[in-house]
């Protein structure tokens, strides 16, 4: 385990899906108790939370203060890998589910965990079957006060960039008239990469951006809103990528001369 990498990662990521199966077939049977209800959402974030700890991995959130929105709010994230589970239960605010791929529901007591947090399933290849998800969502939002968690990048990307978004969470957000609250996750290609195989500890930095606003926006502005939040997200990434090689190059800077 200590000599091999490919190893040493295989270990940790069975540990990871193992981890997701067990808390899922433990936790599932009290969440039936109060059925599909968003508010078993508190019992998945707590079942993995811990799992930044066995890692060895320290986030460090920065404008946490800009989820305290009284309302309901779209949150849009890049997408990575399976580790952003952790980072998204780090800062996920109350009454928050995330909208996933239909196939996860199919996956035993994972999914059946997944419906009873109120998670919103949708088919990414059926276009009329993801836009009534979505019309049906916008409703829901505003007259439950829910908030919402997309990755609009639609699949994993581990690079340092991001991939065009597809629009259906600003169709959402335009829809429900409610605002969009960016968050950007640190590149992990500092101490994880499934394609070389490598899984250490590390850091990871979650930077919440300012709020955009959506009231009196169209589907027409759908285009443009899109964009420039991608611009937004894009440039913060870019940002964070820099920072992070620096802090690192510090911390071992000192440890050289320790």
């Amino acid at each position: 385990y200590r000599c091999s990498p490919t190893f040493q990662y295989l270990c940790k990521m069975a540990f990871f899906n193992c981890w997701i199966v067990a808390m899922a077939t433990l936790l599932s049977p009290f969440a039936a108790f109060r059925g599909r209800s968003v508010e078993n959402m508190k019992l998945l974030r707590a079942s993995l939370l811990p799992l930044k700890r066995f890692y060895g991995i320290r986030m460090r959130v920065r404008g946490s203060e800009r989820l305290q929105l009284p309302g309901p709010f779209v949150i849009v994230c890049n997408h990575q890998a399976s580790l952003d589970l952790i980072g998204m239960v780090e800062v996920i605010p109350d009454r928050c589910v995330p909208i996933a791929k239909r196939e996860l529901l199919y996956l035993g007591t994972v999914g059946w965990a997944c419906w009873l947090s109120g998670i919103i399933f949708i088919e990414r290849h059926r276009r009329d079957a993801a836009i009534g998800v979505i019309s049906h969502t916008a409703g829901t939002m505003r007259r439950e006060n829910l908030r919402v968690w997309v990755f609009p990048e639609g699949t994993r990307n581990p690079g340092r960039s991001m991939l065009p978004f597809k629009r259906g969470a600003f169709h959402l957000a335009v829809q429900a008239q409610v605002p969009i609250v960016p968050i950007v996750i640190s590149p992990y290609c500092d101490f994880f990469s499934s394609k070389e195989k490598r899984f250490t500890s590390g850091t990871c930095t979650i930077q919440v951006l300012p709020r955009v606003e959506t009231r009196g926006l169209s589907p027409k502005d759908v285009p443009e809103l899109t964009e420039s939040v991608w611009q937004a997200m894009a440039k913060a990434l870019a940002e964070m990528s820099t920072s992070d090689h620096g802090d690192q190059d510090t911390e071992q800077l000192q440890l050289e001369e320790d």
